[in-house]
């Protein structure tokens, strides 16, 4: 039986994805995260998750930087991202760094169903409307370079990647993650050596270039 995450802030949109799955796979089951750290926890605490439809923009996540830690941290679990932002660009760089699928916020329901149910059967899936451009799209040689290096670290580095990304100190990290500072110290000095970071800053700067600005909110402001 398959079982899928759905993570989405918006009730109505997880109902939405919740109805697409259950018509995709007659015997899937499904289970719900409203933020990023909602995602880990669920990932962390069940083995049983094949699938993840991450919302590009839920609280929590920073553009590419939830998909790239899932794929860091749990590499056996496919994701799909979600998302209102439909520019090819985008996609590409989503599909460079792991992604099994996009899924635009403007999809019907045929096109929901389609897409889990071709996931789930080990497939890519983009939108009809958007292959041909994605296709054209080319992908960048430095976020091809960024998701190698990301994929060259541990899940526990990338742990303390994002931890020192959020300004947390050693001791804060250390505490968090229930380990020694030393062992955050030497987790550091791994990381800066696969990312080609001289310190902190770079380090941070390094995961920041995975932001991706959300279309809606601009559309607000």
């Amino acid at each position: 039986m398959p079982t899928l995450l759905i993570a989405d802030d918006h009730p109505l949109f997880r109902a939405a994805l919740r109805g697409a799955a259950a018509d995709a796979a007659a015997d899937v089951a499904t289970c719900e995260a409203e933020s990023l750290d909602g995602v880990l926890a669920m990932l962390e605490s069940r083995t049983d998750i094949d699938l993840v439809l991450l919302d590009l923009h839920m609280p929590g996540n920073h553009g590419l930087a939830g998909l790239a830690a899932i794929r860091a941290q749990f590499p056996a679990v496919a994701v799909v991202l979600v998302s209102a932002n439909e520019d090819p660009q985008t996609v590409r760089r989503a599909l460079d760094h792991g992604a099994a699928g996009y899924i635009p916020k403007s999809a019907g329901l045929d096109e929901l169903r389609e897409a889990i149910r071709s996931v789930l059967a080990c497939e890519q899936w983009l939108p009809p409307a958007l292959r041909g451009a994605v296709t054209r799209t080319r992908s960048s040689p430095a976020d091809a370079d960024l998701a190698a290096r990301l994929a060259s670290l541990t899940p526990q580095q990338f742990r303390v990647l994002t931890l020192v990304a959020q300004g947390l100190l050693n001791k804060q990290i250390a505490d968090r993650l229930d380990i020694q500072e030393r062992t955050v110290k030497a987790h550091l000095s791994v990381i800066f050596e696969k990312l080609g970071a001289r310190n902190r800053t770079q380090a941070s700067v390094i995961l920041r270039e995975l932001e991706i600005g959300d279309p809606s909110r601009h559309a607000a402001d």
